[in-house]
């Protein structure tokens, strides 16, 4: 890789005979805990390519930008910039809502710097190659710890996804998601569409709830979870999850990592960086490297899947901007139903309880709604004292192309009289005017 500095403001590398323009190369990406560049975070790139790549190559790629780095506001956007390179292609997708867009496919590591000269700290394809747009190739696994869940049960219930995977004739290649979790992905022969991988996503979840019930579940609402939350949804159409030498805007500037299996026992998530990765890889290479050579087949899922609903289980929740799909169960927040819903054969009924929960803070910025969460407990400190681990609910939210936090309190442990209510501070959501908007067509 030949580079050419232009001024301070632009460098040119040279990236598989192809020019790539990096603008403002010195600009501050991670300046917290670490100091990194852009262009840094190039280097690292180009470092890792032959990995990245495997996790992205031939896939059509959603572009999360952080144009203000890793410590500002991200913004999604699917439809590739009318202003490429010639040598970058793109797919035409189509998704529920039935609009379609125009997404970049990167296939080598010269669109990989581009892509990040745009501000693409985490790569985010979907689950499919570019010749088959409606048939996954890739079951996607994320283990999702709650609030207080610590990193061993996050690895008890990678092990026991590998082992219900095994069961079924699958194989599962796990890696850190870069933040709390870990991801288990697993290569699938093209046959099967969204609403099939998304099945036999959800009876897997299920199968792994219920050997280690203690430490993983199914469920979709967060007020209703424990341990660790296998997210079945991330199957769904037009959703995507970071993939592998992925950079997450954190502090450390961590890097969703592959793994062999005999690393998940021990292996620790803080110690994969951007600065330990790329040795990482040159020492051992790609753990993921032959991933693409065993695909299996979804039946054995599939067979669980039908065995679940002939006991009565329905379909659980979708994303919420999914229209309501035959035999789901009840789309509605358990603490705002407000009638039983029936869970058997008998039509015998059950009262959801209703959680009384309380929205503290909403802000594009997490660090500001954390503060906004401890301003909270500070105010009302005899509530803070009764609340358990799990009472807090951080939730990271997407709209059409902005991202927030927001951060509810659940009050269920707190005596009635007790409970504040008071309006969320700050309450900055960016989809309320949009959504406002849109209810009054």
């Amino acid at each position: 890789m030949a580079k050419n500095n232009v001024d301070d403001d632009v460098e040119i590398l040279s990236v598989e005979g192809h020019e790539v323009r990096i603008t403002h190369p010195h600009k501050l990406y991670f300046s917290k805990q670490t100091q990194l560049t852009k262009l840094d975070l190039v280097r690292y790139y180009l470092a890792v390519a032959p990995g990245a790549l495997v996790g992205i190559r031939d896939r059509p790629i959603v572009l999360k930008r952080f144009v203000h780095g890793a410590e500002g506001e991200a913004f999604y956007q699917k439809r590739a910039p009318s202003e490429r390179p010639a040598w970058i292609r793109t797919v035409t997708l189509s998704f529920p809502s039935g609009r379609t867009a125009e997404e970049l496919v990167v296939d080598e590591a010269d669109g990989l710097a581009w892509i990040v000269n745009l501000g693409c700290i985490e790569l985010h394809p979907h689950p499919v190659r570019s010749a088959d747009l409606e048939h996954p190739n890739e079951l996607r696994v994320d283990l999702d710890p709650g609030p207080g869940v610590g990193w061993s049960d996050v690895r008890r219930v990678a092990l026991e996804v590998k082992s219900v995977l095994e069961e079924v004739g699958l194989k599962g290649w796990p890696k850190t998601s870069g933040s709390r979790g870990m991801h288990v992905n697993v290569r699938i022969h093209p046959r099967w569409s969204f609403t099939e991988v998304r099945r036999a996503a959800l009876a897997l979840s299920r199968a792994v709830e219920r050997r280690v019930p203690d430490a993983a579940t199914s469920k979709w609402w967060k007020e209703e979870r424990h341990g660790v939350f296998l997210d079945y949804n991330q199957n769904a159409k037009d959703r995507t999850t970071c993939s592998a030498y992925s950079v997450r805007p954190l502090p450390d500037a961590r890097v969703s990592t592959p793994l062999r299996w005999e690393e998940v026992p021990d292996c620790e998530p803080a110690d994969f960086t951007v600065l330990t990765v790329p040795k990482r890889f040159a020492e051992i290479g790609d753990p993921h490297v032959d991933m693409d050579a065993g695909a299996g087949s979804l039946e054995g899922l599939l067979e669980l899947a039908a065995r679940d609903e002939a006991a009565g289980l329905a379909d659980a929740p979708w994303p919420p901007h999914f229209r309501k799909m035959e035999g789901e169960a009840a789309r509605v927040v358990p603490s705002r139903a407000k009638s039983a819903t029936s869970r058997t054969k008998s039509a015998a009924k059950t009262t959801r309880i209703k959680m009384p929960l309380v929205v503290v803070a909403n802000s594009p910025d997490k660090e500001a709604a954390l503060a906004g969460l401890e301003r909270w407990k500070v105010k009302y400190a005899d509530v803070a004292q009764l609340l358990a681990v799990d009472d807090v609910l951080v939730d990271a939210m997407r709209g059409r192309s902005s991202t927030w936090t927001r951060i509810r309190v659940n009050l269920r442990n707190i005596p009635e009289e007790m409970r504040p209510v008071e309006a969320p501070d700050p309450d900055d959501d960016p989809t309320r005017e949009w959504r406002a908007k849109r209810s009054k067509k």
